[in-house]
């Protein structure tokens, strides 16, 4: 009997694939380059291509705020369930909540 394995993306077959056509893609640049202000409201959308900054799966779909910059990346904070969460992500995992 082979232990089951607890990884990051355990079990997240159908939440961290992509179509046949997008398969290996990075997004665009200007997605890359936009600048995300204090304050602003993003979607985490986790872009399973690109593995550095990438957030748990358990966030994938949350709306967070942005709340400061670290490097590239940036600083984000969510509520799940009544605790507050402060994650680093990359902006790859990142969009601009409408």
């Amino acid at each position: 009997m082979v232990a089951h394995s607890k990884g990051n993306r355990t079990r997240s077959r159908n939440l961290l694939k992509k179509s046949p056509r997008e398969r290996g893609s990075i997004p665009s640049l200007s997605t890359l380059m936009y600048d995300y202000k204090i304050g602003d409201k993003v979607v985490i959308k986790i872009n399973p291509s690109i593995h550095h900054g990438m957030p748990h799966r358990r966030y994938h779909g949350k709306v967070a705020e942005v709340i400061g910059k670290r490097g590239k990346a940036y600083l984000v904070k969510l509520y799940l369930g009544d605790k507050e969460k402060v994650l680093i992500v990359s902006p790859e995992h990142m969009k601009l909540f409408k």
